[in-house]
């Protein structure tokens, strides 16, 4: 017993007898208060709980400058030529890619941005083409003069019309021309137009007929296109000449043996296309049968300054830079690897900082003005930075964002359409934070013991302020 008296005398919460205690109207209206309140609290404290917080860091971008970056794009330019469209990467490291074409797909389309159905195929191009080493004097002319009057009847009376698209201040064009000329008579000797002409080879100057080599979207010097008979009907789904386009060697004797094999495959009188011509010889491809181009795919990049840039570019061929346009129409470009559905159906929080709104340059179109199209280089300055973001579920997912200014500049050389990389050596880490179990009970243990303080100081005050104004009301003074 005296062990139990000892025990209770360590009682902190000791009791008042019920006798001794006295309720009050204002006590219970406080009393009343202090409980709606706190379930009103706790009703904002549960919230609380339940709900996933993010917070934002900034911190020092630590991958490695090996480390590749995906860069996807998909650009259309309505009068830029798939057949010289270029896609070149480089860097500040020294990285200097070409005419990267193995991750690179080009659809051929028309000025409205309509495509034609058809990808074209790049395909294996020389880079050192031959061509006559010796220039013999007095070759003249052996191939015919082609204009805008006469070329759909020459098109449309022979088998096989092969028509060089020159430009005589282009060097290459110049650098053909002996060879173009002589192969020219020696088939004319062969295929006489008169009694055999199964071939005819001809010459169209573009620089004399502008109008006719733009309707045949030549944009390269020199430019030999191959037409078969029935090439002047125009294909009723795309409204385009079909054709085809040669890019093999371009001295005497291999122009002679081409042109031969395609003339020998064809009987004389007849005016069907032979399958067999078309497809012996890989130098021999379809021309895009549209101006434009689409250029889609996907390049990699080290996270170093650097350039991506897209124009007209070829080893054997020469451009007239006052005629390029690099007008273009971005449909996409972001960094990194794509985002997938089931990533962010597991992350739907965090679409807002995963969202393609900050592929600041999807869907803009950049068209240069009538009166500046010439020699107008489109530049677009990107700051590009890194944000990981890290779900509940511990996964992390890399987004790229950056903000784009684009300028434009009249470019001493051929026309670009060029994209200034510059990575920030710093990148934004946002984390989903939950709120823990123990954190919520101690909050819940403070709204309980903090209302029933308030309120008991609250109860205090007003009782004692009461019963004072009564002792004051009855004369009582102390």
């Amino acid at each position: 017993m005296v062990s139990v008296a000892k025990f209770k005398s360590f009682d902190f919460f000791r009791k008042t007898p019920r006798d001794l205690t006295e309720a009050s109207l204002s006590g219970a209206g406080i009393s009343v208060v202090a409980a709606i309140s706190m379930f009103f609290l706790f009703g904002m404290e549960i919230h609380n709980f339940l709900t996933i917080s993010t917070s934002t860091s900034i911190v020092v971008d630590k991958s490695s400058i090996e480390e590749s970056l995906r860069i996807d794009f998909n650009i259309s330019f309505p009068v830029l030529s798939c057949e010289f469209a270029s896609v070149d990467v480089s860097d500040v490291l020294g990285t200097n890619r070409l005419n990267i074409t193995k991750t690179i797909r080009k659809y051929s389309i028309n000025q409205n941005y309509h495509p034609s159905g058809f990808e074209y195929d790049t395909g294996p191009i020389s880079y050192a083409l031959k061509h006559d080493h010796k220039v013999e004097e007095g070759y003249g002319d052996g191939s015919i003069p082609l204009n805008s009057r006469n070329f759909d009847k020459v098109t449309h009376d022979h088998p096989i019309v092969v028509v060089n698209f020159f430009a005589p201040w282009c060097h290459w064009s110049n650098l053909l021309k002996p060879a173009w000329e002589k192969t020219a008579k020696v088939m004319r000797q062969r295929y006489h137009p008169e009694f055999d002409g199964r071939i005819i080879i001809g010459s169209v100057d573009c620089t004399a007929e502008a109008d006719m080599c733009k309707k045949h979207h030549i944009q390269g010097y020199p430019s030999i296109r191959i037409y078969r008979k029935g090439s002047d009907i125009r294909d009723g789904s795309h409204g385009v000449h079909i054709h085809e386009t040669y890019y093999g060697d371009r001295d005497t004797d291999t122009l002679i043996l081409k042109f031969d094999n395609m003339a020998s495959a064809i009987k004389l009188n007849s005016v069907k296309r032979s399958s067999a011509a078309t497809t012996e010889y890989i130098q021999v491809r379809p021309a895009p049968p549209q101006e434009g181009c689409r250029i889609e795919g996907f390049v990699r990049v080290k996270k170093v300054p650097g350039n991506l840039i897209i124009s007209a570019s070829s080893a054997a061929h020469s451009f007239d830079a006052s005629l390029m346009n690099m007008s273009h129409m971005i449909s996409k470009f972001s960094f990194g690897s794509t985002i997938t559905p089931i990533m962010m159906s597991d992350m739907k929080r965090l679409a807002p900082y995963l969202d393609e709104v900050h592929n600041r340059l999807n869907g803009h179109a950049y068209v240069t003005k009538l009166e500046d199209r010439a020699n107008v280089t489109i530049e677009h300055y990107l700051q590009v930075v890194k944000t990981e973001v890290m779900g509940l579920s511990h996964q992390l997912i890399e987004n790229y964002e950056y903000t784009a200014h684009t300028s434009l500049i009249h470019a001493p050389s051929i026309p670009a359409a060029k994209f200034h990389l510059q990575f920030s050596p710093m990148q934004v880490l946002i984390t989903e934070n939950s709120k823990s179990f123990s954190h919520f009970i101690t909050n819940l243990c403070a709204i309980i013991g903090g209302v029933f303080t308030v309120a008991g100081i609250l109860d205090s005050i007003l009782y004692n302020t009461c019963k004072l104004a009564k002792k004051v009301e009855l004369g009582k003074n102390y």
